[in-house]
């Protein structure tokens, strides 16, 4: 959150602010976290349907999705749930209309830009384009989130 007073600093004047602060801290950002690999199986309900809602084959939003490293932007929603971005343009879907009552763990989603995996069986209004095997939170792990903010995920297709 950005907070400021537009009686001493004008919106324009913010937004290159906040622009140029980004831009130092994606630098640092880069030289920092971890890199985790999630194996990907990608066959998830939603796949076709976010496919064609791109405008591309699945081939090639598989291509797209597993094709760059997202940063962990955070953690929330749930425990372990590591909201990462930013998406290739050309697969950014909404989330969908009427969340899922049951996601099961491991399912791999993408919506609005971003792109994570459910740690657990939960409630859900991603769109589901893959699985992994992966347990991305484990309360018996010393650090039981795998993922932690400022980490680089790369999704594997398998």
């Amino acid at each position: 959150m950005v907070r400021f007073d537009p009686l001493r600093l004008a919106p324009a004047d913010a937004e290159t602010t906040v622009l140029r602060l980004a831009k130092t801290l994606d630098h640092v950002a880069s030289e920092s976290g971890r890199e985790i690999e999630i194996p990907t199986y990608y066959d998830g309900p939603d796949l076709v349907e976010t496919a064609e809602r791109s405008g591309v084959s699945v081939e090639l939003l598989i291509a797209l999705h597993s094709g760059r490293v997202y940063r962990a932007f955070f953690l929330g929603f749930l425990p372990g749930f590591a909201y990462c971005g930013v998406l290739d343009p050309a697969i950014v879907a909404p989330r969908l209309l009427r969340p899922r009552e049951r996601v099961p763990a491991g399912s791999v989603a993408v919506a609005d830009g971003q792109t994570s995996v459910y740690p657990f069986d939960s409630p859900g209004g991603w769109r589901l384009i893959g699985r992994t095997d992966v347990r991305v939170f484990d309360s018996t792990r010393d650090s039981p989130a795998l993922i932690r903010p400022g980490d680089r995920v790369r999704f594997v297709a398998r």
